[in-house]
């Protein structure tokens, strides 16, 4: 399986260098591509290659950023009307040639954005002209969370994700999330899911640090639609895992007294770096009226320093029946990944019920 960094390929640069020659009359395909893959080519991780990328592309625009971007929007629309088998996420050194060499040139970096966002995202461009024109920059991201075009609308919420993955941290947008709130308004019932569920991500952000705060909007936005519903569970998902309270009682969550959860049955108590763990355990609905149910599962994995941290991963929600009684059997892999490292030694499952944990056991991992 190759790596992500990878869609960086010969074939990749000869397609944009057809582009490109389109547009720029005297675009050297050889000194261009000679610039890309220099001797240093092979050690750059994802984020390198791109930057890597803009840098190169600056030598071949204009001098004038004003020209050079205008340079960027008309091959912005080549890509647009060609087809390609390419990744365009690898089209990512677009908005980030303006992030790089747009920042003083404020309107024409913004109108470069709109038209570009269209074609690959320019959710983290935005992010250095938000702190550098706060005030400006979020009212025309507000302007944007109208716009008829649902690529532009999703980059004012997306663009304004105060824990954006990735992105350049935003502190005021952390402290202060009542900045972006306009914004998510706009998009609470956007007709794109692809919109709400960035408006859900935005939510999920602001919950790390004001639950209290999602807890009100949740509140304020049911009802509106089964699709903004949809947006506050998923934006509710963090508040959810933690067992919050207030979140657990708005969607119905809160009664734990009808539930028995019994026979816990760790089936593999030593388990190899690589393979699964399975588990399993009975839940049963003890009333005699239909009851929701939400079930998940924590590991406590074995960190470096012999803590253990926890995770929790959801199996299912649904209404059980009067007196329905299920067994449920799970596995959890522990195949080596990037975003995680393994420590060996003794480790801990949970299973959680309407977010309170009712049953525990433990494995080694070998």
């Amino acid at each position: 399986m190759s790596a992500l960094k990878d869609i960086y390929s010969l074939s990749f640069f000869n397609f944009f260098a057809d582009i490109a020659e389109t547009v720029l009359p005297s675009f050297d395909r050889k000194k261009f591509q000679k610039e890309i893959f220099n001797n240093d080519w092979h050690n750059k991780e994802l984020k390198q290659r791109m930057r890597h990328t803009s840098i190169v592309l600056h030598q071949f625009l204009h001098n004038d950023f004003d020209e050079a971007v205008k340079q960027i929007e008309k091959m912005t629309l080549k890509l647009q009307q060609t087809k390609t088998d390419e990744n365009i996420f690898g089209f990512m050194f677009l908005p980030d040639y303006i992030q790089v060499y747009g920042l003083n040139h404020f309107k024409a970096s913004v109108n470069a954005m709109e038209l570009v966002t269209q074609f690959v995202s320019c959710e983290y461009a935005v992010r250095p002209f938000i702190l550098e024109y706060k005030d400006n920059m979020m009212n025309q991201m507000f302007t944007w969370s109208k716009h008829k075009n649902h690529h532009v609308r999703r980059l004012a919420s997306e663009g304004s994700r105060p824990r954006l993955p990735w992105a350049m941290g935003i502190p005021e947008l952390k402290q202060n999330p009542k900045l972006i709130l306009p914004i998510l308004e706009n998009l609470k019932n956007d007709p794109s899911e692809y919109v709400r569920r960035s408006v859900a991500n935005n939510l999920n952000d602001i919950a790390k640090d004001y639950p209290t705060l999602v807890i009100e909007i949740a509140n304020k936005w049911s009802g509106i639609s089964k699709e903004t519903n949809a947006l506050i569970k998923h934006g509710s998902r963090t508040l959810l895992k933690q067992g919050n309270t207030e979140i657990l009682k708005h969607f119905g969550l809160a009664n734990n007294s009808k539930f028995e959860l019994t026979a816990l049955n760790v089936i593999t108590p030593k388990v190899k770096i690589g393979k699964d763990l399975v588990f399993s355990f009975t839940v049963q609905n003890n009333s005699n009226k239909k009851q929701l149910f939400r079930l998940e599962y924590a590991i406590y994995y074995l960190r470096q320093n012999g803590q253990l941290s926890k995770k929790v991963f959801k199996i299912s929600e649904r209404q059980f029946e009067p007196n329905e009684k299920t067994l449920i059997t799970k596995k959890q892999s522990f195949k080596v990944i990037t975003t995680r490292k393994f420590y060996t030694g003794q480790q801990q499952l949970s299973i959680i019920l309407n977010g309170h944990e009712r049953a525990s056991g433990k494995f080694i991992l070998e």
